[in-house]
């Protein structure tokens, strides 16, 4: 799926989508810009300034951006719909998206294209600046747009940012599976709620809760998903699948961790490549195991997902 649509509407999208099934995933929303600053240390400790010797840079590539290029470099057929500003942080955007390939809808985005500063610290973390001007609450995707391409999908990624949770009730009535990934989520900010409700694979950082079993059952209880997935970093991940509760090992990076951003967008979208090609939800968490170590050897000012033979040559290497 290479086409790119530059205006909104039923009719665009659907040419771009084609018959039912023609997309494997449909990402939506999650499109951006990322300033990558390498700071000394984090916390940064206060100063009047600091040279930045390694550069300051500004790439496209926010969650949804990152899912997609994942996505896509794992051989399935993705696209990608959101608001875009007509600014240079849009061109960005679709420049990445025309260069890789990638089918991107991209319809007018009122309040500019999505930016954020990453701050990364010499052992990887990064502490994320978001730039919340940058959508509006009554942003949405238009009905028709949003029920051609995800008929048109086997399955449909769900990133939090503004306008997803409105389209929401219109994905679930398209019976389409849906997936999302609620960050750094703490278990209880009611904005993540409805997309944790909805998803039939839920996807979460660790880092903010105090019970992470907990959490992931009480996710499954509440709502749809039979899989729930929360990403522990050096500790590995926690499985809930059909009720049962796993914990998978992390995977040894290949090469010196530098910088961890988009590592758990990485995971989720090796999941989605086994949950996708019919492998068992262990399958699929140890190929995000492997995705998510790899990621955090590339640098972010990078884009360079793990493609799909080296996903399956170091998975084999792994679980030998």
């Amino acid at each position: 799926m290479t086409s790119q649509t530059e205006e909104g509407g039923a009719a665009e999208a659907a040419g771009a989508a084609g018959a039912a099934g023609a997309i494997d995933v449909l990402v939506l929303g999650g499109a951006g810009v990322d300033t990558i600053v390498h700071v000394p240390e984090l916390p940064l400790p206060y100063a009047d300034s600091y040279g930045i010797d390694s550069g300051i840079r500004t790439r496209a590539g926010q969650t949804g951006d990152f899912m997609a290029l994942g996505l896509d470099a794992l051989g399935l057929r993705t696209h990608h719909l959101d608001l875009i500003g007509d600014d240079p942080e849009g061109d960005l955007v679709r420049a990445l998206h025309r260069e890789r390939g990638i089918g991107l809808t991209a319809l007018p985005g009122p309040a500019g294209t999505k930016r954020a500063v990453n701050l990364v610290g010499p052992d990887g973390r990064r502490l994320s600046l978001y730039d919340t001007s940058r959508s509006h609450p009554g942003d949405r995707f238009p009905e028709a747009t949003l029920r051609a391409l995800a008929t048109a999908s086997r399955h449909v990624h769900v990133t939090i940012t503004q306008p997803c949770a409105e389209a929401l009730p219109v994905l679930a009535a398209t019976g389409v599976p849906l997936s999302t990934d609620l960050h750094d989520w703490d278990g209880e900010n009611p904005y993540h709620e409805p997309f944790a409700l909805a998803a039939d694979v839920v996807f979460l950082s660790a880092a903010a809760l105090s019970d992470p079993e907990r959490t992931v059952r009480r996710i499954a209880e509440r709502g749809r998903a039979g899989i729930v997935v929360a990403t522990a970093g050096a500790e590995g991940a926690y499985l809930l699948a059909d009720g049962e509760l796993t914990r998978i090992p992390a995977v040894a990076p290949p090469a010196p961790v530098v910088d961890s951003n988009g590592a758990g967008d990485a995971f989720a979208a090796a999941f989605l490549y086994g949950r996708l090609a019919g492998e068992p939800p262990l399958r699929c968490a140890r190929y995000g195991a492997v995705a998510g170590a790899h990621a955090c050897t590339v640098p972010a000012t990078r884009a360079e997902p793990m493609g799909r033979d080296a996903l399956v040559e170091r998975m084999a290497a792994v679980t030998a």
